[in-house]
């Protein structure tokens, strides 16, 4: 049998007979809608609902003017604080550090921060020596031989009350806050120790210094044991002796309550 091929009628179209093809329009269009609804919904959700893109969004152009107004008030606060200094201390900076420092200068020799010089007398206690034989007496205890705390104390008051203008013991200014402490065989004074002899000078009238430390009481003590157990004490009159300034840092000092006192 022989084939032949049928002939197309021209009246019906290709696509009939061949089958249509598909738009790919069909299945784009679909695709780009959804995508763009995922990007709404993900914009919803980070902007919470509000405009992204406020026009009353700070930006940093801004805040760099907020900033720089905060600059120039708190300048203008600092140079009305320095003009009230200035007017206080009257003049400037300068001034008013000279001012201070002349104030400081006044107090200075009053505080006892100055070396001075002067007519005065010279104080000077020892522990006990052994005689001659190596021996201290028998009925001697160890505190009976060295020179303690309290009996320099003693001295030092004396010659204050006495009207001494400067007391120094030995290298170093005695001033009101000063505390000599005896440390074992030592002496402790302003974190420096000091082994005996102790050497005790004071600026002032000699005479009446000297009267001062012939009645007072724990001087007089002192000078018992002396007899007794060989410690050492002298005074001699100087016509100008040498007394040194402060140099340790001035601290005060002071008690504080440790907490909320009862009733």
């Amino acid at each position: 049998m022989r084939l032949t091929q049928r002939r197309r009628d021209p009246t019906i179209p290709a696509a009939a007979t061949t089958g249509a093809r598909r738009s790919p329009w069909r299945i784009g269009v679909p695709v780009v809608c959804l995508l763009a609804g995922v990007l709404l919904a993900a914009t919803h959700g980070v902007s919470g609902g509000s405009e992204i893109r406020r026009s009353d969004s700070p930006r940093l152009v801004d805040l760099v003017h907020d900033a720089q107004k905060s600059v120039d008030r708190l300048s203008a606060q600092r140079d009305a604080l320095a003009s009230q200094i200035d007017a206080t201390h009257g003049g400037g900076a300068g001034t008013a550090l000279a001012a201070m420092q002349a104030r400081a200068d006044e107090l200075a020799a009053a505080v006892g921060l100055n070396p001075v010089h002067g007519a005065g007398l010279v104080v000077t206690l020892s522990d006990a020596q052994r005689d001659a034989n190596g021996r201290f007496p028998r009925d001697a205890s160890p505190d009976d031989l060295v020179v303690h705390q309290q009996d320099i104390q003693a001295v030092l008051n004396a010659l204050w009350s006495a009207g001494a203008e400067a007391i120094q013991m030995q290298d170093q200014r005695i001033i009101g806050t000063s505390a000599p402490r005896c440390v074992g065989n030592t002496l402790l004074l302003n974190g420096r120790t000091y082994s005996p002899p102790y050497t005790i000078t004071a600026i002032g009238n000699a005479p009446a210094m000297q009267a001062a430390l012939a009645t007072a009481p724990l001087v007089t003590l002192y000078k018992q044991y002396v007899v007794r157990f060989g410690l050492g004490y002298s005074e001699q009159v100087r016509d100008d002796v040498q007394v040194a300034g402060y140099t340790e840092p001035v601290r005060m000092r002071y008690a504080q309550p440790a907490g909320p006192v009862g009733y």
